[in-house]
């Protein structure tokens, strides 16, 4: 086992430098001809040397929940500093396999259905409100925040991106319809009613969500202006005159781009503007990681733009405008890993210890995906009608 585990991360750490303590307290260094940051892991288990041989993107995050993989001397952030850093260069056999299974089973794996998509935002969405009070901002924006300079706050960012989506949405007259897909907490929908005078439809599959934005929209006074709906996007049977989602394309799943993208083309009138914003990756298409596919977003899947525009052109809309978005998901999720630390103690009373292991390393892996391994958000801009928007993008910063 150790002499396979040798021969791997031989040819694994091409950049910087990992120490491996064994169980048994023999040490293995490994280093790369490229300069680069080191850590040191404790394996401790005989088991979890065993899983990282066999599935290594599983049993890596497993080892570190479980506490059978530690890091010694360093920071989990250093670790997968590490590790990430080098992952696009490994070539070795079990490597390539793990990545062809993984990308031959996705379309499968992200069938998405309408009861398989109500399961997957229960997994993730339904914990405990709590939870999200002690490391999102004020409004619980559980996505990218924009940062137009270094010093803004996690709150300021945050509003700065709602305000960006409604100036690409083009909200210049009161009483615009809005349907708001994934609303999430009701943040977006109560922002674009309160600050532009629409009246907006949010529609969820997360119950705990659509009872927090329910109760937000009461105590907002805004019950007249905003709905919020337990509904699946694929039964909207009804026009508008706006369409927002962000952070909900990641799960709808490569089998559904087609049926998303026509839904979305009839629910917009002749003249209407829709903007989904997503994380997406540069590089071409893959698959998600299947640790993060486990435990954190089940049917989840940053798309490559290749896999997203072919959809677009088939429901017959035009792409207006697309921004990428690069470092400020990495920024904001900096922040919530901040916070999260701060709050640990009032998260291990919520749930237990695995569960803040489990999270921390979502968290850092997330944070690292944006600054090592070409993740990034989009905006795209869509319209079934050529004139929808001005010919420029100066309307964008005109307010």
């Amino acid at each position: 086992m150790v002499f396979l585990l040798d021969q791997v991360l031989k040819r694994f750490i091409k950049a910087g430098a990992l120490d491996v303590i064994l169980p048994d307290g023999r040490k293995r260094h490994y280093q790369g001809r490229l300069p680069g940051p080191a850590a040191t892991i404790h394996v401790r288990t005989e088991k979890a040397l065993k899983s990282l041989l066999l599935n290594s993107g599983l049993a890596f995050g497993e080892g570190w929940m479980d506490g059978e993989i530690v890091a010694v001397g360093c920071t989990l952030e250093d670790v997968l500093n590490v590790l990430m850093l080098n992952i696009h260069d490994s070539h070795h056999l079990l490597s390539k396999l793990e990545e062809k299974a993984r990308f031959v089973t996705r379309f499968f794996r992200q069938w998405n259905n309408q009861r398989r998509s109500r399961s997957n935002v229960a997994h993730h969405y339904d914990l405990n409100g709590a939870l999200y009070d002690l490391f999102l901002d004020e409004d619980r924006q559980y996505s990218c925040a924009y940062f137009t300079s270094d010093d803004m706050t996690l709150e300021e960012a945050q509003l700065a991106k709602k305000r960006h989506i409604a100036a690409k949405l083009r909200l210049d007259r009161p009483g615009l319809e809005v349907l708001d897909i994934g609303c999430g907490w009701g943040g977006m929908a109560l922002t674009l009613s309160k600050e532009y005078g629409a009246k907006v439809t949010g529609i969820t599959l997360s119950r705990e969500q659509l009872q927090v934005a329910q109760q937000r929209a009461r105590e907002a006074g805004l019950e007249g202006q905003v709905q919020f709906l337990l509904l699946d996007y694929r039964k909207l049977n009804r026009k508008f005159d706006r369409i927002v989602s962000v952070g909900m394309f990641e799960h709808v799943g490569i089998g559904q781009y087609d049926l998303f993208f026509r839904t979305v083309r009839k629910a917009l009138k002749s003249d209407g503007i829709a903007l989904i914003h997503s994380i997406g990756r540069m590089d071409c298409p893959g698959s998600t990681n299947p640790w993060l596919d486990k435990y954190i977003f089940p049917g989840g899947y940053s798309p490559a733009l290749s896999e997203v525009l072919p959809s677009i052109e088939r429901a017959g809309l035009w792409m207006t405008d697309c921004e990428i978005l690069r470092l400020h998901y990495a920024k904001t999720i900096r922040i919530w890993r901040e916070r999260f630390a701060a709050n640990r103690d009032k998260i291990l009373a919520l749930y237990d210890e695995r569960f803040c292991r489990m999270f921390e390393f979502y968290l850092t892996g997330a944070e690292l995906s944006f600054r090592l391994q070409g993740h990034m958000n989009f905006q795209i801009q869509l319209s079934p009608d050529l004139n929808a928007v001005p010919l420029t993008r100066d309307y964008l910063y005109q307010k």
